[in-house]
């Protein structure tokens, strides 16, 4: 089994050039399942049921979430209904949708799909780890396969939760920081892990921004409008390859369109 992953998709332009592209990359890739993160696929950032609706009919699985799902309250009753998009498993349980969902794949493989955010440098949420130990002890027997998405600042924090889960978790992706990095690796228990996928948005940019107003806050402190990158867009992410049979990944590549 290949499930690509693809990272936070920004703005207007990045989720367009997603739309357009999900189906080719699956099928360039020969991929099972296509993983999104979209928490920020909303003109500006956050999620919008527009973009939501137009990233699933293009070809997308599931999407993921990371700390601006919740944003736009628009969304709110579409993460409540559609069991497809998810939102961070350990936000409070009073917000709207849920923190993991289970799919089914090729041969009638049960795919858990899990989200969570990470705890250092952001806003305070519940213990990650702790949240996903009890997820797993919850639904097992009730999946098949696992796939986590840890939207996280500390590269330290989701190494540590890539080792901690190895084995338990197949697929251990980071987002968030909008950077690919290049340690895509196989643990030693059978998973497979990369730090951060990257993103899907404009190439001449700082994070999917103009890089004007994000450079004078810096030089300045002073604090301009931010508005969406133009121009040429990459999308970054992984291709996890999965042994059904021993339930380890043979190989993780990362991908860059």
């Amino acid at each position: 089994m290949r499930i690509i992953v693809i990272g936070d998709v920004v703005g207007a332009a990045g989720t367009e050039y997603a739309v357009k592209n999900i189906n080719k990359i699956k099928n360039a890739e020969k991929g099972d399942l296509v993983i999104v993160n979209a928490e920020n696929a909303a003109p500006g950032n956050g999620l919008d049921t527009k973009s939501a609706e137009a990233l699933l009919a293009a070809g997308a699985d599931v999407l993921t979430g990371g700390n601006h799902t919740l944003k736009r309250h628009e969304v709110f009753d579409f993460l409540n209904e559609n069991p497809y998009a998810i939102r961070p498993l350990n936000l409070p349980p009073a917000a709207p949708g849920k923190g993991f969902t289970i799919i089914r794949a090729n041969q009638g493989l049960r795919v858990m799909v899990i989200n969570v955010l990470g705890q250092v440098f952001m806003d305070p949420v519940d213990n990650p780890f702790n949240c996903v130990d009890r997820l797993l002890a919850e639904q097992e027997g009730k999946y098949d396969l696992c796939v986590c998405d840890v939207h996280a600042e500390a590269t330290s924090e989701k190494a540590a939760f890539a080792r901690y889960f190895d084995g338990r978790i197949q697929v251990i992706f980071g987002t968030h920081t909008h950077v690919q990095t290049a340690d895509e690796c196989l643990l030693s228990k059978g998973s497979g892990f990369i730090t951060d996928i990257g993103m899907c948005g404009p190439v001449d940019s700082i994070l999917g921004i103009k890089p004007e107003p994000v450079i004078k806050n810096f030089v300045t402190r002073i604090h301009d409008r931010f508005e969406a990158g133009e121009g040429e867009i990459k999308l970054c992410g992984a291709v996890f390859e999965i042994n059904t049979q021993t339930k380890a990944v043979t190989s993780v590549k990362r991908i860059i369109y």
